[in-house]
């Protein structure tokens, strides 16, 4: 299927991000040196940010009570540290600009102008849009198959996938969801709910796609498919969250369950005859294109657009026509199943 080509490329890709967190930026001495100065003075460039001021044991200068408690002082930390981050790579860059440098990239990413506050506001907005676009193909695929396709005479759907499909819509919009709050800021809790629910996407994804490719319908069989898969999946999650956020294991557990799922959908897509199949490969196609953007990596244009941000906005039709082959794959097995029946 096609709509796996590119989501479960985007996933993988989210779950890359991480191995990238080194760059040339971020090791630059002067940097650095901004850094450490602003999270002891809270000021950097002229500016300074009062939530940077902390006593040497850590407790939080003045403020009432519930600015004492460790969560509050681990989240002004982490914002403290995100400012001075961002005020140094602002004020480094337009140094090296002075200069007629190319623009480093920090921690793995190209130093962004925030807008409104968030960080990759582009990319924030268009993730935002393929979240409104799976919530629109999954209410319509809903509707179709709860009020305008038959129903079998014990009150169930023809179609044997629909709660799979309905639920593959919500995990899809959760990760954009988290897409979206992870680029609008990246700190660690953002960061694990966004590695979070793309490996959980990805690990449905991959049931889904052996359950629709190879047609298992039996409950006990899709039991004995979904388990070890389920498990694993719960066990990486908690390791990623609770033990060690091991970058390197993460892509190599996004990689493999990306790969078998194309090769499977691949496969399937190959020996198909669905009245809808153009669709799939042309969701194939352009995602393939798509693609592109995540290899010919540039710096933002105006600090606001770059090639990641381009990517998701090209998901964004993928996405309509993804959903349109999925009420197709609903309307057509109910016909012929309907057809068995007389």
């Amino acid at each position: 299927m096609g709509c796996y080509c590119w989501t479960t490329l985007f996933v993988v890709f989210s779950c890359l991000i991480g191995m990238l967190d080194a760059s040339a930026g971020d090791k630059d001495p002067s940097y650095r040196a901004c850094v450490s100065e602003c999270e002891l003075t809270g000021c950097a460039g002229g500016n300074c940010f009062p939530h940077c001021k902390l006593l040497s044991d850590g407790s939080s200068i003045g403020g009432t009570w519930y600015m004492q408690k460790h969560l509050y002082l681990q989240w002004k930390q982490s914002g403290c540290k995100n400012d001075c981050r961002y005020q140094c790579m602002i004020d480094r860059e337009k140094e090296r600009a002075a200069l007629g440098s190319a623009p480093n990239k920090y921690h793995g990413k190209w130093p962004f102008k925030r807008l409104f506050g968030l960080q990759e506001a582009v990319s924030v907005a268009f993730s935002v849009l393929n979240l409104a676009m799976h919530f629109y193909g999954w209410l319509s695929f809903f509707k179709l198959v709860k009020y305008n396709l038959p129903f079998k005479a014990d009150k169930r759907t023809y179609y044997d996938y629909t709660g799979l499909w309905l639920i593959y819509g919500l995990l899809a919009m959760n990760s954009w969801l988290w897409s979206a709050v992870f680029h609008s800021r990246d700190v660690d809790v953002t960061e694990k709910l966004d590695y979070s629910s793309a490996v959980a996407l990805l690990g449905y994804s991959l049931i889904l796609a052996i359950l629709r490719s190879f047609n298992v319908r039996d409950e006990a069989a899709r039991v004995m498919v979904s388990a070890p898969i389920l498990a694993f999946i719960t066990t990486h999650i908690l390791y990623l969250n609770n033990y060690k956020m091991d970058y390197g294991w993460n892509m190599l557990v996004c990689v493999v369950m990306g790969v078998a799922q194309l090769l499977i959908w691949a496969i399937w897509a190959g020996v198909s005859r669905h009245p809808s199949r153009l669709k799939v490969w042309i969701v194939v196609i352009g995602g393939g294109l798509a693609m592109l953007l995540e290899i010919y990596d540039f710096p933002p244009y105006q600090g606001l657009v770059d090639a990641h941000a381009l990517w998701h906005a090209t998901t964004i039709p993928l996405t309509c026509l993804w959903w349109s082959f999925i009420k197709d794959d609903a309307k057509f097995r109910t016909s012929n199943l309907l057809k068995k029946v007389k």
